[in-house]
């Protein structure tokens, strides 16, 4: 079941988060400036109607956001890093006192998506960020190619970018499988048990979401189908090994 964040800000003996955080400071512009709500649109089919809410997809792409611009490639760094942020809780939507998702609960998610989308709707985030003026770049091309950010003189954002966003993505791969083998945890074997025909429906919407990746907030584009449990298995989805 797809989740969603419901924010409501605290009054903590006269302590407001939003008090401490600059007016110029990038995350507060980032969270004043960016609506990201189409993501519940577009992922919206991948999750079921029962069982216990996911995090919320929002949260979820402001996670990933923060990790690319902080350069921060392990999912465990990153909620470390972000717990010890005011600014970056304000823009997550959380406060002081909230426990954010557990780093497996982010490494199981993104691996909820196809891989096609899931990098077509960071580079979507990403262009939206580029076109608020929060960032800006030597180059930005479509159809999930990589998108090369650096900082702008006239910008707020005092740093860039360290990698480009192919780069970046595959590191975050890379690094939160080698930490789940590290830990002990054990992943089944795949099993395909879809018949041909199901299979070559498969193969229809990958090449859908290559003919029609996803454009700006607010652009048209082609609803591609979306996957089967039989064609398909979770490999985050694993039971730990004590040893």
């Amino acid at each position: 079941m797809q989740g969603r964040k419901n924010y409501t800000e605290k009054l903590f003996l006269s302590f407001e988060l939003s008090d401490r955080i600059p007016e110029e400071n990038l995350y507060r512009r980032l969270r004043e400036t960016l609506d990201l709500s189409f993501l519940y649109k577009d992922t919206k089919e991948l999750y079921g109607k029962t069982g216990n809410p996911s995090i919320d997809p929002v949260v979820f792409f402001k996670l990933l956001l923060t990790g690319y611009l902080e350069n921060i490639t392990s999912d465990r760094k990153l909620v470390e890093h972000c717990s010890m942020r005011m600014d970056v809780l304000y823009f997550l939507g959380f406060d002081i006192d909230e426990d954010l998702p557990w780093h497996s609960t982010i490494s199981r998610t993104r691996q909820l998506y196809p891989a096609s989308l899931f990098e077509k709707l960071f580079n979507k985030v990403f262009a939206l960020c580029v076109d608020s003026g929060m960032v800006s770049g030597h180059t930005q091309s479509v159809d999930s190619a990589p998108i090369k950010a650096n900082a702008s003189m006239e910008s707020v954002v005092p740093k860039m970018p360290a990698t480009p966003m192919d780069s970046h993505l595959k590191k975050v791969s890379e690094e939160n499988q080698e930490t789940t083998k590290k830990h002990g945890e054990t992943v089944s074997p795949a099993h395909v048990s879809a018949p041909a025909h199901e299979l070559k429906r498969v193969e229809k919407h990958h090449q859908n979401l290559r003919d029609n990746p996803v454009g700006p907030a607010g652009a048209s584009h082609k609803k591609a189908r979306l996957l089967s449990n039989k064609t398909h298995f979770n490999p985050m989805i694993r039971m730990p090994v004590y040893r």
